[in-house]
């Protein structure tokens, strides 16, 4: 089925999928289905939903990963690489654009009555983002019980997340093999990134260099989707390197909510923001980096490992884990952006709204939304 296409119509194909990337991943999906799947034919329904099980469990943006799968099949790994650029493109660009208005002309400062509406809104956006993996991944007890531990350990111990997702991924490998004389402890797979992580702490690198590589981890853990990134980022960006506050970090969730790319390109804000047009372009790489090389060069391997039934225990109890380490994260946006009952009925409103409906524009509505309504209630009441 390769090379039916050139590097130059699949690039401007999926150029036009990331110029209308609005609503979510959910929304990418059903529109890159509805063409590639239902109009064009190129895989059958059947491989389409497999495929998609595969990249829903793993790590990277799915509907990216999906983009870069279907340029494979279609033009080679040239294709490949095409298509996802094509996709990333637009929301990169937009939010590069957006970072250095931000920092040059002090956009948060210009538009300060917007950002308190707009910053309501991310809370309700990534508590969203709970409700619909935790409807994928937590099919049972255990898988709860393991989501709310990470939870515990995160926000009252301060674990690492490393650590809680190799903890949260053994544990439920030890639930499914208690008894049945299986050896359970063979999905290491996340040793060697804590060891990488342990030893890039202890050796100076350049901020670029940095960066990358702090990109890189988090593109190598958000099992689950674009979301999960959220925690990850939040803990290196914020907390341990400084290179951002939590209000600025807010910014970037609320800005990559308005535009048309899956919402992980917030991560081209914090790096610029960590380290110049430099850090956008190093974080950004980092993160979609395994997007890139997983469909391109190991799609075979990757469907073995999510249907390997010796290893995918491992895999949702990390995904589990995923999910109680965003609900942590949720708490801390919401004490950063709901500082008065104002901000509280918007970031209520933009979470029912956004449960109740899953239209293509939903997100961009709701985002807009709340930061409209919160600076005329900035502007005239308050």
């Amino acid at each position: 089925m390769d090379g039916h296409d050139s590097p130059w119509s699949l690039f401007v194909r999926f150029l036009k999928f990331g110029l209308l990337a609005w609503g979510g991943p959910a929304a990418q999906i059903a529109m890159i289905s509805k063409e590639c799947v239902d109009e064009e034919q190129w895989v059958s329904e059947e491989t389409f939903k497999k495929t998609l099980a595969v990249y829903q469990v793993l790590p990277g943006p799915e509907a990216h990963e999906l983009c870069v799968y279907f340029g494979r099949i279609r033009g080679g790994k040239l294709g490949a690489f095409v298509a996802g650029l094509g996709f990333m493109l637009p929301g990169l660009v937009l939010m590069l654009g957006l970072s250095i208005l931000y920092v040059e002309a002090g956009l948060d400062e210009r538009f300060e009555e917007l950002f308190y509406g707009l910053k309501a809104a991310v809370g309700a956006l990534v508590a969203m983002a709970i409700v619909r993996l935790g409807r994928k991944f937590i099919n049972d007890v255990p898988l709860a019980i393991i989501a709310a531990a990470s939870f515990g350990l995160t926000l009252g111990l301060g674990l690492s997340f490393v650590l809680v997702l190799l903890v949260a991924g053994l544990a439920y490998e030890l639930w499914t093999t208690a008894g049945t004389g299986t050896n359970p402890v063979r999905s290491l797979s996340l040793m060697p990134l804590s060891a990488a992580s342990f030893v890039a702490g202890t050796v100076t690198l350049a901020l670029s260099v940095e960066i990358f590589l702090e990109g890189l981890k988090a593109g190598l853990l958000t099992f689950g989707g674009a979301y999960t990134v959220v925690p990850f980022l939040q803990e290196t960006a914020v907390d341990s390197q400084g290179w951002l506050t939590d209000a600025q970090f807010l910014d970037g969730i609320a800005l990559g909510g308005i535009l048309p790319a899956p919402m992980i390109i917030f991560s081209t804000f914090v790096g610029y923001l960590a380290g110049g047009l430099t850090g956008s372009l190093a974080i950004t790489a980092g993160i979609f980096l395994p997007a890139f090389v997983f469909p391109i060069f190991f799609h075979r391997q990757l469907v073995a490992v999510a249907e390997n039934p010796r290893i995918r225990p491992f895999l949702l109890g990390v995904a589990a884990g995923v999910i109680g380490l965003i609900a942590a994260v949720t708490i801390e946006i919401l004490n950063e952006s709901v500082v008065d009952v104002p901000t509280g009925i918007l970031a209520t409103a933009a979470f029912v709204l956004l449960y109740r409906y899953q239209a293509k524009l939903t997100v961009l509505f709701v985002v807009l939304g709340c930061g409209l309504t919160g600076a005329a209630l900035q502007l005239t009441v308050l």
